[in-house]
């Protein structure tokens, strides 16, 4: 929420001398006390710069350049001192000119480029002591024709920034939480801020509205009937008409406000409706009222599937569920969200007809997001906004729009309003006060808070407080929230702290889980990989029809690329990598504990936490001593199997598994369930990322990973006493055999001093024979209860090269 500081000063009373009742500076700290905080806060400046050292300059004499033709020498009075030597290269420039002189010594801030200081500058060798500017060179507009020649009236020596009066203000940004809607607007912060100036200077502060007694038809010439079909979506519609109005460009005052919020100015009947929303939180429409069919509103539901074109020229296909503000033949405009096309405002409108309803939150957010249109209205209806104040706006703008826009009030108020929403009465005990806010309020304190909050007391016991809740405030429900209003404005910097806390330990459930996680990641950090953190929802646009169908969709989607939640970390994952790699971070190790999510039908969801390891680029840079090693599947897969090994958890197998998004991938089991799988991504789904260089996946079930590594036990054994012993062997076996399968072969001999079996070397060549490889494997056996001999070796060496031989049909080399 964006808060200009001069417009929320005019709701606030005057000060001494008819200053601003509070400073920029106090403001800030009293808005975040009473719980909008401030995100920012900054100067604006219409001007960029103010015009700051700029002075109204006299021509007095101008004279041809002795060394160029196109240059003019000028003698300008600023005042005070001798009239400056200025060169100046406009056409325009003529004695008796009134102009704007930058001096030596000012900043000029163009209407585009970089920012320029003032010099005595050598112009073909004739000095200049200043420069005479062009509207755009001082940011004033974007005209470079020639100099910017002001009226003769204009006095030499005032300062540009008193005569042109540029508009300056301090912005805030307020970070508010999605319950404070009464604070959506200018208006609902003047009310928060006098109720704690009120309460902490012992004054009676009251915000100030503007007046609108004035109001009453001018004439009935304009009447529009008003039906409203779905009363539970709109239990409030009204509406005035205006006729004879002239649209143009708005006054200057209401610009400047506008622009100073970050609005862009249109014409003076949208930018009105503009201001009162920012002013008073209700969000306003203006129709052509003459292209409304049949001089009738209809607010209504149309059918499914039904085509409307809005203001941005898009075709929608509207939802069964999308509230339509529609005249006597179709539908005009999508209620509370976006106008439609043929029923806007433009510069041949003469007679409008206003709008100013409240429109029920969910259906508004629905349809908000379904068309994808995150307009301010929209964002203000779903969070709820003050039903007793639509015609009291209503009258504002109206008035408003009356005297910026001229014409006259050619209709009496339409107020559709047939069941009246009674206020929501709250019991608080004085005692529950004191208990939740640790703090002995005293009732008159209490009382005056609420008050100046807009809650209105209807009983006062000896024990208790009956208040009713005002309209603006619909999030308020409980004697919780009564308690957290009087704490706000009381300031939450006030909770007393108190000198001892008495708290109970929790157990932690998930201990055993907690470690594992906290050791993994370690050694990963370790070992150079970085943390990861991504959203659970992603973008449906990733995934195949037939992986959508077991997949968890988002009914209200955050927006259209997050609409679905992840079945695996993989797709978010290359996300990160691919914003890595889009700012120059090439080299990643990357790693995530995440859940992912799935459904089997209707109501039956599952979600798993995963780990998900991830490498790409180069695994080692370059170095004075040694060249860069690029990252690839070997790496992953020791991490892999790294990390299962620190888990204690030993796979019963390691074989490979064709995926369509990997290039390549093996799967780790234990009992038959897969445990891990680790590849190459495949360039198809490299190419949907916009990644274009190799990535290394791993997906790791960290669920059944912690509940092996929990059944499992550490041994910690003493470092043998007796050396090991390691035989190579080296063998010809066919091309396309798998390490796998070697490793299976030999460890079903179940030799119990085998201690580890290694590749080292793999050969191929022509002249081992057609589809044929070489192999070299190094055998490491131990005994831990005396020294091996050669012969017990060379036993198990000639086991292994038999069965070697007969499974395998290897050729041993000898």
């Amino acid at each position: 929420m964006t808060i200009s500081y001069k417009w929320l000063s005019e709701y606030l009373p005057a000060g001494p001398a008819g200053q601003p009742v509070v400073d920029p500076e106090r403001l800030s700290r009293i808005l975040t006390s009473i719980g909008l905080e401030v995100e920012s806060m900054e100067a604006y400046e219409e001007v960029k710069g103010g015009l700051k050292g700029l002075v109204i300059g006299e021509v007095l004499h101008t004279e041809k350049h002795p060394n160029a033709d196109k240059l003019t020498l000028a003698r300008v009075s600023v005042g005070a001192g001798e009239p400056l030597q200025i060169v100046c290269g406009a056409p325009n420039v003529a004695a008796g000119q009134k102009v704007v002189v930058a001096t030596v010594g000012t900043t000029i801030y163009p209407s585009a480029g970089e920012p320029m200081t003032m010099k005595v500058a050598k112009i073909r060798n004739v000095e200049s002591y200043g420069m005479i500017c062009a509207e755009d060179e001082i940011g004033l507009g974007s005209s470079h024709a020639g100099i910017l020649v002001l009226p003769a009236a204009a006095n030499v020596g005032t300062p540009a920034a008193d005569y042109f009066k540029p508009y300056s203000d301090i912005i805030y940004e307020i970070g508010l939480t999605p319950n404070r809607m009464d604070a959506m607007s200018h208006w609902g912060v003047a009310r928060d801020v006098c109720a704690y100036l009120s309460h902490h200077d012992k004054k009676d502060f009251k915000p100030r509205l503007p007046v609108i007694n004035g109001f009453k038809a001018d004439s009935l010439s304009f009447p529009i009937e008003v039906k409203v079909e779905n009363e539970a979506a709109c239990p409030r519609y009204s509406g005035v008409s205006i006729d004879k109005v002239t649209i143009g460009e708005s006054p200057l005052w209401l610009k400047q406000r506008l622009k100073a919020i970050g609005l862009r100015p249109i014409n003076n009947i949208v930018d009105i409706t503009n201001y009162i929303q920012h002013e008073t939180g209700q969000p306003l429409h203006a129709f052509d009222a003459e292209l409304i069919s049949g001089r009738k509103i209809v607010v209504k539901n149309l059918p499914e599937r039904t085509r409307f074109v809005t203001l941005d020229e898009k075709e929608r296909a509207l939802g069964a569920d999308d509230l339509m503000i529609c005249d006597e033949k179709e539908g005009i405009c999508i209620a509370g969200v976006f106008g439609g096309l043929h029923s806007g405002v433009t510069e041949k409108t003469k007679t409008i007809f206003l709008e100013s309803a409240f429109f029920e939150g969910i259906g508004i957010r629905k349809t908000s997001f379904r068309h994808n249109l995150r307009t301010d209205a929209a964002s203000r209806f779903e969070k709820g906004t003050d039903i007793s104040a639509t015609v009291l706006v209503l009258k504002r703008a109206a008035l408003l729009i009356k005297e910026i826009c001229g014409g006259e009030i050619a209709s009496e108020i339409t107020d559709n309003y047939p069941n009246k929403k009674e206020k929501t009465e709250i019991v608080v005990k004085w005692h529950y006060i004191k208990k939740l806010s640790g703090k002995n309020y005293h009732p008159d304190t209490a009382k005056n808070i609420l008050t100046g909050l807009g809650f209105e007391i209807i009983k006062e016991g000896i024990d208790e407080l009956r208040v009713s809740v005002p309209y603006h405030k619909p999030d308020i429900s409980l004697p919780a929230d009564i308690v957290e209003e009087i704490v706000r404005i009381d300031g939450l910097d006030n909770i007393h702290i108190p000198e001892a806390i008495t708290i109970t330990p929790a157990v932690e459930e998930q201990y055993a889980a907690e470690v594992f996680r906290e050791k993994t990641a370690n050694y990963l950090v370790g070992l150079g990989y970085h943390e990861m953190m991504t959203n659970s929802i992603t973008n449906a646009a990733y995934f195949s029809a037939e992986e959508l169908e077991s997949m968890v969709s988002m009914k209200n989607s955050l927006s259209a690329e997050l609409n679905i939640l992840r079945n695996s970390l993989f797709e978010t994952a290359l996300e990160v990598v691919a914003h890595n790699l889009n700012h120059k971070n090439n080299s990643l190790r990357l790693f995530e504990f995440g859940k992912a999510y799935s459904t089997q039908g209707p109501g039956k969801y599952a979600e798993q936490e995963q780990l998900c390891i991830l490498l790409s680029g180069n695994v080692r840079e370059d170095h004075w001593k040694e060249k860069a090693v690029a990252a690839d599947f070997y790496a992953l897969k020791g991490t892999v199997e790294n990390v299962l090994r620190v888990l204690g958890v030993k796979p019963d197998t390691v074989e490979s598994l064709p995926v369509p998004k990997m290039r390549h991938q093996i799967v780790y089991r234990v009992n038959n369930q897969v445990i891990a799988g680790a590849g190459e991504v495949s360039k198809p789904q490299l190419d949907k990322f916009g990644i274009r260089q190799p990535v290394f996946y791993a997906g790791l079930n960290w669920e059944l990973l912690v509940t092996l590594a929990a059944a499992g036990s550490s041994q910690i054994r003493e470092i043998p006493k007796y050396p090991a012993v390691q035989r190579d062997l080296a063998m010809i076996v066919a091309k396309e055999l798998p390490w796998a399968e070697v490793e299976k072969t030999v460890q079903k001999i179940k030799l119990d001093k085998l201690r580890d079996i290694k590749l080292f070397d793999i050969f191929e060549s022509e002249k081992l024979g057609a589809g044929k490889k070489s192999v070299a494997v190094n055998f490491t056996f131990l005994d831990e209860e005396k020294t091996l001999t050669d012969k017990e070796i060379d036993g198990w060496m000639n086991r292994i090269m038999g069965t070697l031989e007969k499974d395998l049909q290897a050729e041993i080399r000898k």
